[in-house]
């Protein structure tokens, strides 16, 4: 592990030494310093409150999992911004990383592109989603059923319990579900998941 610098650096955490290595070299290529970490425990034990900088945190690893140590985080003086990454994404998982304030929650293999950008969000200190939003339609473009949809979305609830609640088809969910992420400009359910939380679910 490398020793963090005082100023802004990005903090891997991932069992994986590939992915680790492959990471560090990305972002060294960026001009950002790197610490490299292989699990959870470790890096919450070196943490201190004067590092300066963005967590990048896999879900899966052995011991406590990036959204565990995420949460564990998130009451530290410290309060680094964290990105998670993860080639396991579920709607829940999401979730959950955003209830916690994610930067961003990014599937494996990622695109560089949008890590990067999450990085620099992250060191900005802007609100997870905020740049993002700027650019993007207002939730209210969104029809009443739409924005029903979107609450039930959100709240992790799958197409066939969407369509319960609300009387319609699972395939009408999908409609809808496709319609809601065209306006908002989301590529995927995970960023459909951010931009809605970075919204304060004022789209619900």
């Amino acid at each position: 592990m490398h020793s963090p610098l005082h100023r802004q650096s990005v903090f891997i955490v991932e069992d994986d030494a590939s992915v680790r290595d492959a990471l560090s070299l990305l972002l060294s290529l960026r001009g950002y310093p790197t610490a490299l970490f292989a699990c959870a425990e470790d890096f919450l034990g070196a943490l201190t409150p004067d590092w300066r900088g963005v967590v990048i945190a896999d879900i899966r690893m052995p011991g406590m999992s990036g959204l565990e140590m995420q949460e564990a985080l998130a009451k530290h003086p410290s309060r680094l911004p964290v990105i998670i990454i993860t080639g396991h994404g579920d709607l829940a998982a999401a979730r959950q990383a955003f209830r916690w304030n994610a930067v961003d929650f990014i599937e494996k293999p990622f695109d560089h592109a949008q890590l990067l950008a999450a990085i620099e969000r992250g060191m900005a200190g802007l609100p997870p989603d905020a740049s993002a939003l700027g650019t993007r339609p207002a939730a209210t473009a969104l029809s009443q059923r739409e924005r029903e949809v979107l609450a039930l979305v959100v709240d992790g609830v799958d197409n066939r319990g969407i369509g319960e609640r609300l009387g319609i088809s699972p395939r009408t969910v999908e409609v809808h579900k496709s319609r809601i992420m065209t306006k908002l400009g989301a590529r995927n359910l995970a960023e459909l998941m951010r931009i809605a939380n970075a919204a304060g679910k004022d789209a619900a």
